[in-house]
């Protein structure tokens, strides 16, 4: 059953006057955190990957918004970075590349913005000591799972060079913890998906077929199973894990603790959007033989004792609400190009 979220007004005012950096705010989980932050009273930068054409995507309602200033730059640079940490009490960083199909084609891009970039947030943030730095996983760096539900402590698998490159920025951030006593707390979400997500994903690619009419659902390998979170639930655990002091130093699973499969979440989305539509297997959108992950399904424990979260949107729900953005915009997707 969903229920609305409803933080104690201790918890909803404890970001009130704070000043927030949340790399990656121009993003899919970046611009709803974004949003819980100001409407908690937060004060809020966003930093967001600079285009000289200064499109700012989700953010664009914020621009003669004084509660969230932009700052336009790249995590690769230790100097705008330092800039855009200095006089910040907590620090989200998001900011990565996330595409799993164009980690095969540029590794080397994912090293550079990824670890580097996450070695520069950390770096600032002790420079500056900030109260808190919450870094951003994926529950990809645990591959195909070895015990269910997958627990923090689960070998981590690096069966692609996005997950690779995830592994080290996790690895680089905990280090400061050891090294320097940096107070941060590594975030694993597990397949968030909602409003604003890109067509990279399967929930988005699916729909966005359907709402264009398409007759059939193109898609890889249907048998993988994934534990899907709305965004809201995922960004609300953000906010919960930077309250929560045991967390320091630690990793926290952000997931549901269910799974479902690809093919069942398909036929879930077909009743979803009302649409009429069978599902095939295209083999350009099949992941490279080993890196595949064929079970993702989070143990939540931490999350749930350590911080008092919980995931409240069920999936039946979920869905309905992103198959009815994603029939409003259509016009961001190509629903019959594949999306390295």
């Amino acid at each position: 059953m969903t229920t609305a979220h409803t933080p104690s007004p201790d918890a909803a005012s404890a970001w009130r006057g704070r000043t927030v950096l949340v790399t990656g705010g121009e993003g899919f989980i970046g611009s709803t955190l974004i949003d819980l932050l100001v409407a908690r009273g937060a004060r809020v930068r966003a930093f967001v990957h600079y285009k000289p054409y200064a499109e700012k995507g989700y953010l664009a309602r914020y621009l003669d918004d004084d509660r969230v200033e932009m700052w336009a730059g790249d995590v690769r640079d230790p100097g705008r970075v330092d800039d855009a940490v200095a006089g910040c009490d907590t620090v989200f960083h998001l900011a990565a590349l996330i595409g799993i199909p164009y980690s095969y084609v540029s590794p080397g891009a994912y090293v550079q913005t990824n670890v580097t970039g996450t070695e520069n947030v950390a770096e600032a943030c002790r420079r500056h000591g900030v109260r808190r730095l919450v870094h951003t996983s994926t529950s990809e760096v645990y591959g195909s799972a070895l015990t269910v539900p997958i627990a923090e402590g689960h070998p981590l698998q690096p069966q692609s060079p996005y997950s690779a490159s995830k592994i080290g920025a996790d690895m680089m951030a905990l280090s400061f913890h050891h090294a320097f006593e940096l107070p941060v707390t590594v975030v694993r979400p597990f397949n968030t998906y909602g409003p604003r997500q890109s067509a990279r994903a399967v929930i988005p690619t699916i729909l966005a077929q359907l709402h264009s009419g398409a007759r059939e659902i193109k898609l890889g390998s249907l048998t993988p199973t994934r534990d899907f979170t709305y965004v809201t639930d995922t960004a609300e655990g953000f906010l919960a894990v930077a309250e929560s002091d045991r967390a320091l130093g630690h990793v926290v699973n952000l997931g549901t603790g269910r799974e479902i499969s690809v093919g069942d979440l398909a036929r879930a989305l077909v009743e979803a959007s009302g649409r009429e539509a069978r599902i095939v297997t295209d083999p350009a959108r099949r992941r490279p033989a080993g890196s595949e992950v064929e079970r993702l399904v989070s143990d939540n424990s931490r999350a749930r004792e350590w911080a008092g979260w919980e995931p409240r949107v069920a999936l039946p729900e979920g869905l309905r609400r992103t198959s009815e953005w994603i029939a409003g915009h259509l016009g961001l997707f190509a629903p019959d190009r594949y999306q390295v």
